[in-house]
């Protein structure tokens, strides 16, 4: 086999292989002498059609077939002789198949970038800490019994907390608006689940009450043609219904999977979720805090085929998100939507690789198995989840893929300048606002 790289480009590379004709015909006709054995055709005996009768019906489907395995297999010899990397499949073009000559074709494609690390002594990072005191267990109790409260007709005038059942219309510039009108729609006020003003603007209002609400739309609203404008609200006040928060009983604790032990084990049992969700939280805002600094030091050539395959994955997360399934073409979502993303993701699956080739990483078992009995532990039947998780190739190297990244950036932390940060719990379960937008 001959291999010669005919150009080099960026990260471009195009490889002229060329594949003795010997090697296409030799597998060609081992594959015809396989074939007289089992064809049927009219007129032969099964098992006795000449190896001619055989190449005039079958030469031709039995070549290409062969064609596309040796241009595959000679493809990853050349890129191993070469000691490439290529990112994705290549493009074949310029292809010579004419029997009794050599194969020749050229693949193109791109590699992996070179990364010259800096120093993971230049990392900078705020690591958070906190602790879940009493008040922030009496808090979170109060959300759990928000979730689970009832309404009940009331005949006295809205005040924040009470549900209201309304019908509104919305104009601009005396004109509906989409999206701006509803008819027996339940809203709790002080939700915040309406623009602001519009739920402040309804308590002191009782069943019955009519008014118009003089408001503008945040300026940083989704829809392009409501951005800061000024909207009025004629809304109807059908129903006021007061909050009925549940009692404290065995009932309630039920509920949350405390059959035994009363209120003092779902105090605990809320406790130890808290705790949970803090050291989630923390190691999740600690290792993204990393990956952002690693990203900011670390400029990457980026593979075109690297962010194309990230901005599909990102496509395929948002259709799954909200429930499209096989539904929603994916074409139909424009690229430009996710390219910053699908770069950042690309540029730092390179930095975390090369990282993980220069310290020649590889995932911890025990860490893994720590990792699994963790999201076990969620379970009602944690034993049988982890066995699940064991027998799955697919689940247990994406457990294995995270565990990487978490060595990674244990790596990074014990060369890195760390400043301890001691916050409020509130503050250190809300996430980092992502890279690129406003706090």
């Amino acid at each position: 086999m001959q291999v010669s790289i005919e150009s080099s480009t960026g990260l471009e590379r195009q490889l002229k292989i060329g594949v003795p004709a010997d090697r296409i015909e030799q597998e060609v006709t081992a594959r015809l002498q396989k074939a007289t054995k089992t064809v049927s055709i009219k007129g032969f005996r099964k098992g006795k059609v000449p190896l001619k009768v055989v190449k005039q019906h079958y030469g031709k489907g039995f070549r290409q077939e062969v064609v596309g395995e040796v241009v595959n297999s000679s493809f990853y010899e050349a890129i191993q002789q070469q000691d490439l990397r290529p990112v994705g499949q290549p493009r074949i073009e310029q292809m010579t198949d004419k029997e009794g000559q050599d194969l020749e074709f050229m693949a193109i494609f791109e590699v992996f970038p070179e990364v010259t690390l800096k120093a993971l002594s230049k990392v900078k990072i705020s690591r958070p800490s906190a602790d879940v005191t009493a008040a922030d267990v009496e808090k979170m109790i109060d959300v759990l019994r928000n979730q689970q409260a009832s309404f009940k007709a009331s005949k006295k005038k809205a005040k924040e907390g009470d549900q209201v059942n309304i019908d509104f219309v919305g104009t601009k510039d005396g004109e509906e608006f989409d999206g701006g009108k509803a008819e027996g729609q339940n809203l709790v006020l002080g939700s915040n689940s309406m623009i602001p003003g519009f739920e402040s603007g309804l308590e002191g209002l009782g069943a019955g009450d009519e008014t118009v609400l003089k408001l503008s739309f945040p300026d940083d609203y989704q829809a392009e043609e409501l951005k800061g404008a000024a909207v009025e609200f004629a809304v109807k006040v059908n129903s006021v219904s007061a909050k009925k928060m549940p009692k404290m009983d065995d009932e309630f604790f039920k509920l949350f999977g405390v059959e035994d032990g009363g209120e003092e084990k779902f105090r605990e049992e809320v406790q130890a979720n808290m705790e949970r969700e803090l050291r989630n939280a923390i190691r999740t805002k600690v290792k993204n805090r990393v990956m952002n600094q690693l990203f900011d030091l670390n400029a990457v050539e980026l593979p075109i085929a690297l962010v194309a395959n990230e901005i599909t994955q990102l496509k395929q997360q948002m259709v799954q998100q909200f429930g499209g399934g096989q539904q929603i073409d994916l074409s139909m979502l424009p690229d430009d939507m996710f390219k910053e993303k699908a770069e950042r993701r690309a540029a730092l699956g390179v930095i975390v690789s090369e990282i993980v080739k220069v310290e020649e990483l590889a995932p911890d078992d025990d860490k893994v198995r720590e990792r699994i009995n963790e999201i076990a532990s969620t379970y009602e039947q944690p034993k049988e989840v982890v066995d699940y998780y064991y027998s799955k190739p697919e689940l247990l190297s994406s457990v294995e893929a995270v565990v990487l990244e978490d060595q990674v950036t244990e790596l990074v932390l014990s060369k890195a300048k760390i400043k301890e940060e001691k916050l409020p719990y509130d503050d250190v379960v809300k996430p980092d606002p992502e890279p690129g937008s406003e706090a």
